[in-house]
């Protein structure tokens, strides 16, 4: 069924709000940081019953030090370095297994595929430990460390995610003007969020985005993981003004204000996870050139392999030499 029915307003939303006063020094303030620590990238090729992509083991430092791992898939034919697609995985997902997520190397890209610390256990596997204090939060990571946001769990991912990128640079695979990050649901958040955070992209994907517009998603939907913000604020009665206020430097709609690379949206009006007043919150704020695709009779998943297929276009377009 459709989750908001005034389908005008759904396209018109904008996040309601004031973003905090300091959104600008804090981030660049975390990446300063952040970039005092050596990237360290280090690459290991893969052996794979794949015959025509090259797989290899990349390892980087994320955030606070962190070993962060990721995939690189290279067609084996390759003898320059390709535009690439940095990607990042949905909410509960890792890396997977070598062998899984062509489509974007079938299609002649080179493609790094981010892992998600302290993730990969829902449904891909994942290598990637998270490290952190925090205080009481519901199972999952929506609400680790959100009593302050130099804790919070998605500080410490959007530093890896930004570095993913760096890490993509210093590959001889990786063409370094051509650059897109993607991502469906939490990994269309990260790609919205890096691209707020960098001014060297190429191009972005963001499927059915996750982690925009908090305040409007905790409040129309019952669906996790928007949900553990509900259930933590249902036992922590006083604390929804400090939470709002940790969660205001990661909303993905303040962060695609800022961003100036070309863009494909997807959105789906059926989708209970993210509700698609959230993705046109994002759209809506997003500051560089954009398209989105709008289905109609889908939830969560989208456009499936059809939005794949629309994103590979469109990037082949924006990317080409």
């Amino acid at each position: 069924m459709l989750i908001e029915s005034d389908l005008d307003a759904v396209r018109r939303h904008e996040i309601a709000g004031d973003e905090p006063a300091d959104f600008d020094a804090y981030w660049e303030a975390t990446l300063a940081a952040a970039g005092e620590v050596p990237l360290d990238v280090r690459v290991e090729r893969v052996e794979s019953v794949l015959s025509i992509v090259d797989v290899f083991d990349v390892t980087f430092r994320g955030a606070d030090g962190t070993d962060v791992r990721a995939w690189l898939r290279v067609p084996a034919d390759a003898t320059e370095p390709l535009p690439t697609i940095v990607t990042y995985v949905g909410y509960g997902g890792g890396r997977g297994k070598a062998e899984e997520s062509l489509t974007w190397v079938a299609s002649g890209f080179a493609h790094l595929h981010m892992d998600t610390r302290g993730q990969g256990a829902s449904w891909s596997v994942g290598d990637t430990p998270d490290v952190g204090t925090g205080g009481p939060q519901i199972p999952g990571v929506m609400t680790k460390g959100i009593q302050n946001r130099d804790d919070y769990y998605y500080r410490r991912l959007f530093i890896d995610a930004v570095r993913a990128v760096d890490a993509a640079k210093q590959l001889p695979q990786v063409d370094a003007s051509r650059i897109a990050v993607a991502g469906g649901s939490q990994g269309g958040g990260l790609a919205l969020a890096v691209a707020g955070l960098r001014d060297d992209l190429a191009a972005v994907v963001a499927f059915v985005p996750f982690l925009c517009d908090f305040g409007r998603a905790t409040l129309i939907t019952d669906s996790y993981p928007y949900h553990e913000i509900v259930d933590y604020l249902r036992i922590h009665r006083d604390q929804a003004a400090s939470v709002y206020e940790v969660l205001g430097s990661f909303d993905a709609v303040r962060h695609a204000r800022r961003a100036t690379a070309p863009a494909h949206f997807s959105v789906a009006l059926m989708d209970a996870t993210c509700p698609a007043s959230t993705v046109y919150a994002a759209f809506n704020a997003y500051g560089g050139p954009k398209e989105i695709t709008e289905w109609a009779f889908n939830g969560h998943e989208g456009g499936g392999i059809e939005d794949e297929t629309q994103a590979v276009a469109f990037l082949k377009k924006v990317l080409a030499a």
